[in-house]
């Protein structure tokens, strides 16, 4: 009778730790990127365009920023859930379900590296 694990071994956990980390230094590159492009570093403004034209342009630069804005906000938000992740990996407490204390499938893991819920709770919770 074989018992059930309630926890990965610390060479699964650095297996996740090595994906989550990659995944980290990409979305941290892409914030950038975005912060930039909010910023305008790379500015090919229309100030020198004529007045009808620069109203239209910047009407749509006003809508680009505010969904530059939103994706950076999101990245933000993934940045920090992964942060969260490896807090977990420290504690040794990573991919542990937070409602049904069970080790979550680790393909789900490689998927979704910072869930906290197992497919049968994120069903569960979605039903």
């Amino acid at each position: 009778m074989s018992e059930e694990r309630t926890r990965f071994s610390d060479d699964e956990l650095e297996e996740f730790r090595v994906i989550i980390d990659a995944k980290l230094a990409e979305a941290k590159e892409d914030l950038e990127l975005l912060t930039s492009t909010m910023s305008h570093k790379d500015d090919n403004g229309t100030d020198d365009t004529s007045p009808t034209f620069k109203l239209v342009e910047d009407g749509g630069d006003v809508m680009s920023r505010e969904e530059t804005a939103q994706l950076a906000l999101r990245q933000q938000k993934f940045i920090k859930h992964l942060e969260d992740a490896l807090n977990r990996i420290r504690n040794k407490t990573y991919g542990i379900c937070r409602v049904t204390g069970k080790l979550i499938n680790k393909e789900r893991l490689k998927v979704v590296p910072h869930a906290t819920l197992s497919i049968e709770a994120k069903n569960a919770q979605q039903g």
